[in-house]
C-alpha cells in the first residue's frame, strides 16, 4: 500500500513507523531525485507535525540507514516551510550540469537563504563550493540579492566547522544552525501569534552583526510582549464599544487562567475533529492558527473557560491578523472552542467576517482585536452582536468532538 493511502487509512499504524521505513513505503521505496518515493515521502512529511518532523530528525541522527542524508534533507526544508520560507527542494546527489544546492528558502521578506544540510561537521568542506552555488544562482536569475548560505548541522559539536567559517573569505555570509536549534525555532512560531514575532525569528537566520547586540535583543523582547499581551485580554464583561486592557495587578490578581496544556488539548480536538471534516491533514502554522500543506484550507481556533459568574459564558478575542490569515483560504472556519463542552462551533469566514463592524473592540497600544461573546439560551448559544442588535445563533455550526 502506497504511503499516504496507508496513512490515510490507519494513521495510528503509520505513527508507530520509523522515518526509514515510512521512506520504503513511500512510492517506489528507490529514494533518489524525481521518483516516487521522493515525491510521496515529501508529500507526506508536508502534512505531518513538526513534533513528528522531530521523531524522524532525531532517528537520522541517532541511527545509520541508507539514504539517511537524503532524508535529514528533506526533514530540514521541511523545517523551512513551517518557518514560512517558499522553500524550493534541492537534489540529493549533483550533477555536472545541475547545480548543487540542497535547499533554497525565500522569506516572506523578500531574503533568500540557500540551505546546506550536513549530518556532521566530521568531514571538511567546500566553502567556495557553496557559495559558487548561490553566485551560480544568481547569475542564471534563480534568485535574487539580499542572500546568504546556511549550514544545518544534525549535531550540535560544529567547532570544527565554526572555525572554518570564522577563517574564511565567506565569514559574513554563511551561517550556522544545528538541526536541534532550527527545530526549537519552529516550536517557537508555532507558539506564537504575532506575525511580527515570526518575522524576527526568521531573521536570526539572516547574517546578524553580533558585536552590537540589539537585533538579537529586539527578537527576544518582541517574543516575550507577545506572550505578555496574549496574557492582557479584556476580561469578558467589558461593555461599551472599546473595552479596557487590565493593568498587570489586576491580571496576576485576581483573574484564574486555565491551564495552556489544556487549553492546547481542547484546540488539537478541535482541529482533529475539522481535520475529519474538511478531510485534510491540518498542521499547526502559530498559537491559535493552522492549515493544510497548500494552505486552500485554513483554520483560526480559540478556546474560552466557562464563566459562570456572567451572562457572557464564553468569551473570546478575533484578530485583524486571523481575518487576513482566514480570506486568503479556499475554505476558512473560525472555530470557537468550550472547555467544558464536547462540541465546538466552526464559523465558516464568509459568516464571520461582515459581523466584525458589529463587535464591540479592544485597542492594545498600536493593535486591537474583536471581543466575541457567547451567550447560552434556551435555543442553544449564539454569538452577541452589540452593535447590531440581535444575536446570532451558531447552533448551524456545532461539531462534536467525539472520537470517530
Amino acid at each position: 500500500m502506497a504511503l499516504l493511502a496507508f496513512w490515510k487509512s490507519d494513521r495510528a499504524a503509520v505513527d508507530q513507523l520509523t522515518i526509514e521505513q515510512v521512506m520504503a513505503t513511500a512510492g517506489n521505496g528507490v529514494l533518489r531525485d524525481g521518483s516516487p518515493c521522493s515525491l510521496e515521502l515529501r508529500d507526506y512529511l508536508s502534512q505531518v507535525s513538526s513534533g513528528k518532523l522531530s521523531e524522524y530528525i532525531d532517528h537520522c541522527l541517532g541511527s545509520s540507514f541508507p539514504k539517511g542524508g537524503m532524508v535529514l534533507q528533506d526533514l530540514v526544508n521541511e523545517l523551512g516551510r513551517r518557518l514560512d520560507y517558499k522553500v524550493t527542494n534541492g537534489r540529493y546527489q549533483g550533477t555536472s550540469n545541475a547545480i548543487g544546492y540542497d535547499g533554497i528558502w525565500i522569506s516572506p521578506e523578500g531574503h533568500t537563504i540557500i540551505v546546506e544540510v550536513k549530518t556532521t561537521d566530521a568531514y571538511r568542506i567546500s566553502l567556495d563550493t557553496i557559495a559558487n552555488y548561490r553566485d551560480r544562482l544568481i547569475a542564471t536569475d534563480q534568485i535574487i540579492r539580499p542572500t546568504s548560505v546556511l549550514i544545518v548541522v544534525g549535531r550540535d559539536d560544529t567547532g570544527e566547522l565554526e572555525a572554518q567559517v570564522r577563517g574564511s573569505r565567506h565569514a559574513w555570509d554563511i551561517r550556522l544552525i544545528s538541526a536541534d536549534a532550527l527545530l526549537k525555532l519552529v516550536h517557537l512560531k508555532e507558539s506564537a501569534d504575532d506575525p511580527e514575532t515570526v518575522r524576527k525569528i526568521r531573521s536570526l537566520l539572516a547574517p546578524l552583526e553580533y558585536t552590537r547586540l540589539d537585533a538579537m535583543i529586539d527578537v527576544m523582547f518582541t517574543t516575550a510582549t507577545d506572550v505578555e499581551q496574549a496574557s492582557q485580554i479584556a476580561a469578558p464583561d467589558a461593555e461599551g464599544d472599546e473595552a479596557s486592557v487590565p493593568s498587570k495587578e489586576r491580571v496576576k490578581g485576581t483573574w484564574e487562567f486555565t491551564d495552556r496544556n489544556l487549553l492546547q488539548a481542547k484546540r488539537e480536538s478541535i482541529i482533529s475533529a475539522l481535520s475529519r471534516i474538511t478531510n485534510s491533514s491540518l498542521i499547526r502554522k502559530s498559537a491559535s492558527l493552522y492549515w493544510n500543506a497548500n494552505h486552500t484550507i485554513r483554520i483560526a481556533c480559540a478556546v474560552s473557560k466557562r464563566y459562570d459568574e456572567s451572562s457572557v459564558r464564553y468569551w473570546y478575542a478575533y484578530h485583524p491578523a486571523w481575518d487576513a490569515f482566514l480570506s486568503e483560504a479556499e475554505t476558512a472556519f473560525f472555530a470557537l472552542g468550550c472547555m467544558d463542552l464536547d462540541s465546538a462551533f466552526a464559523i465558516p469566514f464568509a459568516t464571520i467576517h461582515p459581523l466584525v463592524d458589529s463587535l464591540n473592540i479592544t485597542r492594545l497600544d498600536d493593535k486591537l482585536y474583536w471581543h466575541i461573546h457567547l451567550k447560552e439560551t434556551p435555543k442553544g448559544i449564539e454569538i452577541l452582536l452589540p452593535k447590531k442588535g440581535a444575536p446570532l445563533s451558531l447552533e448551524p455550526f456545532r461539531v462534536s468532538l467525539a472520537a470517530q
